[in-house]
């Protein structure tokens, strides 16, 4: 398995019967784990002026120049604010990776107000994540065949990555059928509704992923979700009678560059290389991917703290604002060389090219 096996090959140790040299998995690294938990406990809550800040700021200028971008006559201006409507709402719309990490009892009112805000306008409702994403991070799971979140995209064909990437083109429109025709026939017939929710209903890349039915409070919240994005959905479809065309299209054109923008994000944020075994710890975190300081760009593509997905994944319950501080402490008690240090990589073009070069080497 490329990064996440060491091999150990002197010429006269064991082999396989193949003759091929015998690996061992990533043993963790204990001094790195204990320092990921002793340095950060005082860094550990979530702050809620930062969190509502950011997160009403971020919605309140995407919808702000997605309406600029909609209005304007002056093409080349209009096009300038759909950039910056994108980034803004795809800002916000990370949030919903902080709510499923989010203790239910941490910043009240935030995640009904996402919802309502981003969440529903964006036909993203954070049901799509809650108890799919906490698979991700689950001990026994992650890079395996039960992983939602896990394709090993390393070892896959190289028209595979262009094809992961563009697919995320199409989203909004599939999200709009999803809510306003899926889920209605789903209310109908029991088949549909099974289906739509095994199959779509999760913010997943692996295609063999079932979601399991909701349970408890998630349950409640699915249903009445579900209902309003299906009304949404009815008033997104109905306003070109009102309004036209253009309103429209111009939201999913914007809409669809935030998909992508994501999906090149979650490109890079592993580096794909396991082929389905059990990992410890540490091999998860060799796995995935830091993009640390001084360069500025990480925070336009992976912001929200997701710049250090592959420290998020030693802390997964650390808010994102605290971050940073983690990974200067961590880095300055552990070293240059450490473990640690094993995954910080330099950018995305630099990320994109190593994972590109391993297709090229398939067979």
């Amino acid at each position: 398995m490329m990064n996440i096996q060491r091999t150990i090959d002197t010429g006269s140790g064991p082999a396989t019967a193949a003759g091929k040299p015998v690996s061992s998995p990533i043993a963790d690294d204990k001094e790195m784990l204990r320092a990921a938990r002793d340095l950060t406990k005082d860094i550990s809550e979530a702050r809620a002026g930062i969190y509502w800040t950011d997160m009403l700021g971020s919605a309140v200028v995407g919808y702000g120049s997605l309406a600029a971008a909609i209005l304007l006559e002056n093409t080349a201006l209009a096009v300038f604010m759909g950039i910056v409507a994108a980034l803004s709402l795809y800002r916000a719309l990370l949030f919903i990776h902080e709510i499923s990490h989010l203790h239910k009892n941490a910043l009240p009112g935030f995640r009904t107000t996402w919802n309502v805000l981003v969440g529903m306008v964006m036909l993203t409702p954070s049901y799509m994540y809650e108890g799919v994403h906490t698979l991700h991070h689950a001990r026994t799971r992650y890079g395996t065949a039960e992983d939602p979140e896990y394709l090993p995209l390393a070892l896959m064909k190289p028209w595979s990555l262009p094809a992961f990437v563009l697919i995320a083109l199409l989203a909004p429109p599939a999200l709009l059928i999803r809510f306003g025709i899926l889920v209605p026939l789903g209310a109908i017939f029991p088949p549909i509704r099974k289906l739509v929710w095994e199959r779509a209903s999760a913010l997943a890349i692996n295609p063999d992923f079932r979601r399991r039915p909701p349970e408890g409070d998630l349950k409640r919240r699915v249903f009445w979700q579900e209902a309003l994005g299906m009304v949404w959905s009815w008033a997104l479809i109905g306003s070109i009678f009102v309004l036209g065309w253009k309103p429209l299209l111009v939201a999913l054109a914007v809409f669809s560059l935030t998909a992508v923008l994501n999906q090149l994000r979650t490109l890079v944020a592993h580096l794909w290389e396991n082929e389905g075994e059990p990992m410890t710890v540490t091999a998860q975190y060799l796995d995935s991917v830091n993009v640390p300081p001084p360069g500025f760009l990480a925070e336009v593509w992976a912001p929200v703290g997701l710049r250090y997905h592959a420290l998020h994944h030693l802390l997964p319950s650390m808010p994102y604002h605290s971050l940073p501080e983690a990974h200067r402490r961590l880095a300055k008690h552990l070293g240059t060389g450490s473990t640690f240090d094993g995954a910080n990589h330099g950018g995305m073009m630099a990320l994109v090219w190593r994972i590109a070069r391993s297709t090229m080497r398939v067979r």
